[in-house]
């Protein structure tokens, strides 16, 4: 019984904590950050002051949570497969491409773009605590397949921002920047796909030194 209240009550604070993040991410795009109170964020989320205190005691604490989440995945803990370049960056391509293509990120940048001039730390925290763990995390794994003899790839950063810009620079800011810009499932597939194959051919490990 008592682990039944317990499973419970991690549930509703777990909903709570939902709503309370969707009623933030509206309201800071709808008054922006600065015009957006906590008081505001709890009657919007329909939660007591006590509780969304509880869980967030700032705004930053609240953001930072917006962008957790935007740039979680449900398999977050699996790594790519090892020793085969197109599986892996198959795996990292295609769950790149499913956070950019949430709501929730758009409207994340969105938020960040606008009041960056007032607020650089918002930026930051984006930075920090999204993009480059993701970006890291591709960089580990061609380090790892530079290393296993699998790839030849002399600049790991560099390899890994020209992958991930293969994917965001047609499936992400169009879609930030431009009114009723769609990708369909389909192209987004094709998308990561060609990524794959172009970081493949690229970086195959022929044993010649590029001309």
């Amino acid at each position: 019984m008592r682990r039944s209240a317990t499973t419970y009550h991690q549930r509703v604070a777990q909903e709570k904590r939902a709503m309370i993040v969707t009623a933030a991410t509206a309201l800071f795009l709808e008054l922006g950050y600065d015009r957006t109170s906590l008081a505001r964020i709890a009657e919007r989320s329909g939660v007591s002051r006590a509780t969304l205190f509880k869980q967030f005691p700032t705004k930053a604490a609240l953001f930072d949570a917006i962008v957790t989440e935007s740039w979680s995945t449900a398999d977050d803990g699996d790594p790519p497969p090892a020793g085969n370049v197109v599986d892996g960056l198959s795996t990292l391509g295609r769950r790149y491409a499913e956070l950019l293509g949430r709501a929730q990120m758009t409207d994340l940048f969105r938020i960040v773009i606008a009041e960056l001039p007032r607020f650089p730390e918002l930026a930051d925290a984006q930075f920090a605590q999204g993009k480059m763990p993701y970006f890291e995390s591709v960089r580990r794994y061609l380090m790892a397949e530079h290393e296993a003899g699998t790839v030849r790839v002399d600049d790991v950063d560099l390899a890994a921002t020209q992958f991930l810009g293969m994917i965001s620079n047609y499936v992400f800011w169009p879609t930030l920047l431009v009114p009723g810009w769609e990708v369909s499932a389909e192209r987004v597939a094709q998308v990561v796909d060609e990524a794959v194959r172009t970081m493949a051919a690229r970086y195959a490990d022929t044993g010649a030194e590029p001309g």
